[in-house]
């Protein structure tokens, strides 16, 4: 049985530490990682991290507060209407929404070709590729194109200056 009385560390996970400064054979004796002269190669230097912080800076990524601008989209295959619906059926956000298919209903759905379809079904959706279109009318069924509300978003309103 296994305790804290007979734990062992395992092999190769404790390094001893590398000792700096001790003579050229070590690997690192001579200027000991340090270079030549300057503020950070003498003793008692503080405020390490702090050398260099614009180069750090700039380094970081800048997608912080990103706001994404192109769409994200609700994407369904053809394949899965012919799978999950029944001929006649009537195929929607909310249809989709409660077998699981998409996620959010704020996104727009857009329906694609994979697949084949041999059904007959009412489709609305706010998109469909072309293929996927011809795929659906060539069924038997028909599409509609359901148009997205856009949201007010109060923040990109422009305050009017009255003079």
């Amino acid at each position: 049985m296994l305790t804290l009385s007979n734990l062992k560390v395992q092999k190769g996970a404790k390094q001893k530490k590398q000792r700096l400064g001790r003579g050229d054979a070590s690997g690192r004796g001579n200027y000991s990682g340090h270079g030549m002269k300057g503020q950070r190669a003498r003793a008692g230097v503080s405020g390490l991290k702090r050398l260099g912080m614009k180069k750090n800076i700039a380094q970081l990524p800048k997608h912080r507060g990103f706001n994404r601008q192109s769409t994200i989209f609700n994407i369904v295959n053809i394949s899965v209407l012919e799978k999950y619906f029944k001929s006649g059926e009537e195929v929607n956000v909310n249809n989709l929404l409660k077998l699981g298919f998409i996620n959010d209903i704020k996104n727009p759905l857009k329906i694609l070709a994979k697949g084949a379809l041999t059904k007959k079904l009412t489709v609305k959706a706010h998109h469909f590729s072309k293929t996927a279109k011809a795929a659906i009318i060539k069924a038997g069924g028909s599409v509609v194109e359901t148009p997205r509300k856009k949201r007010n978003n109060p923040a990109r309103k422009v305050p009017i200056i009255k003079k």
